[in-house]
């Protein structure tokens, strides 16, 4: 199979062509989210749609710490790959597998118990609006080992160069989950549960699909029984750097369910209008991520390989990369605000008066004025965050993160009694920014100064 040695090559061709095939996959993963918001919002009412939008703080809480955790495990993968080190690559193989699936069967146990608590505490509104809420995302909570399938084998082989396959099976997936949304809440009427179970099928078939390739292409991926005993000290390096960047992910993510808490009390209108604003900035915001995950791969391979060099320049060419897609994604934003939140909520609902959906549009335009002018900061961001968990600095991103919670906090808490809801809008950008500069900062210190080298 083709993959990408990025110990070799011109930096900035590699981060690109890399990216690209994640880049075309976050779009697609983005669709499980959109498909979701634009059918429950269209099938189901706007009130639907704020009640599955209330529960996205959750679902980053919970799905973010796995995330960050399953990219965290397959670093040393990559680190080991860069090296050329066929039996350490095996070995982390088998730290990924028993890693992986001890964190999907405590973490599903854990979200189920503690669904009802978390809604009650971030102010959902009781009624109906709760029980979408609760329905939707303790059946995403139910479907927890399907989503670390998938971001397993996934994070596996984007490791050792593989970003396409993902790509694939993400792509079947999408397409599924859009035909399953529909026949589940439409045909079947299981209203907001139904997209819930659209989507944890889907993902659990393209967890298995790429389970399956690993199994047919990949025999240098292949483990014995004996790489599973690689000793306390390398499951620890594997544990450390998951948990390190599941945590980072969860910090941010308490943030965000703090942020939410203090959405709730403006009321349904405004949650409807924030939950299709996001939505809008999650599709345009998606090379962020893309990026940032390509430089764990880039500077854990070259990490492996001592080439500290190459990781600078890959630093340098990766922050041009995300300055221009973020100046693009503030474009899109700030010119298309009303035509693409018009795409998750529908202007000839019932009960939907003129003066709501002007306030929808002009509480959503808030929202993508206020963060899409900000987007260069949100971008660098993941840049350095991530090339630091690349090269076993976890430390600094997860400090990011803990700044990164307390400025949105104090932001939600202090602005809106300010501002209004435009505060809650600012809360984001604040955060990026605390994040960003000590997160600037701590990287110019470990790739350039000598006093604390890398290798």
């Amino acid at each position: 199979m083709k993959t990408y040695d990025m110990t070799e090559g011109n930096p900035f061709r590699l981060i690109i062509f890399y990216s690209l095939p994640m880049l075309i996959g976050q779009v697609f993963q983005q669709l499980y989210s959109m498909c979701d918001t634009v059918i429950v919002g269209r099938l189901l009412g706007s009130s639907a749609l704020g009640a599955v939008g209330n529960t996205g703080p959750m679902n980053f809480l919970v799905l973010g710490f796995l995330f960050g955790m399953t990219s965290g495990f397959a670093v040393i993968t990559a680190q080991r790959f860069g090296a050329k080190d066929e039996a350490g690559l095996k070995k982390s193989v088998a730290q990924n597998i028993l890693l992986n699936a001890a964190s999907a069967v405590v973490i599903t146990i854990l979200a189920c118990a503690f669904t009802k608590p978390i809604l009650r505490a971030i102010h959902t509104p009781e009624g109906s609006f709760f029980n979408d809420s609760f329905n939707y995302i303790f059946i995403i909570y139910a479907g927890i080992p399907a989503l670390v399938l998938y971001n397993g084998c996934a994070c596996v082989l984007r490791a050792v160069g593989d970003s396409k396959t993902p790509l694939y099976f993400l792509i079947v997936s999408s397409f599924l989950n859009i035909v399953l949304d529909i026949v589940f809440i439409k045909y079947c009427g299981m209203g907001v549960g139904g997209a819930a179970f659209a989507t944890v099928i889907s993902q659990g078939i393209s967890g298995v699909l790429s389970l399956l390739w690993i199994i047919i292409k990949f025999p240098s991926l292949h483990v014995k029984l004996s790489d599973f005993n690689g000793g306390r000290q390398f499951m620890m390096r594997h544990l450390t750097i998951g948990l390190s960047m599941g945590f980072q992910f969860s910090i941010t993510a308490i943030g965000v369910v703090v942020l939410q808490g203090a959405l709730n009390l403006f009321g349904e209108v405004k949650i409807s209008a924030y939950t299709a604003a996001q939505k809008v900035e999650q599709l345009v915001t998606v090379a962020a991520g893309v990026i940032g995950t390509t430089m764990t791969t880039y500077a854990g391979q070259n990490l492996g390989a001592g080439r500290i060099d190459r990781i600078r320049e890959g630093v340098t060419k990766s922050t041009i990369i995300s300055v221009s897609f973020a100046v693009l994604a503030a474009v899109l934003a700030l010119l298309l605000s009303d035509q693409m939140t018009a795409i998750f909520i529908d202007r000839n609902e019932a009960g939907m008066t003129a003066e709501k959906w002007a306030e929808i549009l002009k509480s959503s335009a808030t929202y993508l004025k206020i963060c899409g002018l900000n987007f260069p900061v949100l971008f660098v961001l993941f840049i350095y965050r991530n090339t630091l968990q690349g090269v076993n600095r976890g430390f600094w991103p997860l400090m990011g993160g803990v700044f990164e919670l307390v400025a949105r906090t104090v932001a939600a808490y202090t602005l809106p009694s300010v501002l209004g809801y435009a505060g809650i809008c600012a809360a984001g950008p604040i955060a990026w920014a605390a994040a960003a500069i000590p997160l600037a900062f701590a990287c110019y210190i470990q790739l350039y100064s000598k006093k604390h080298p890398l290798v």
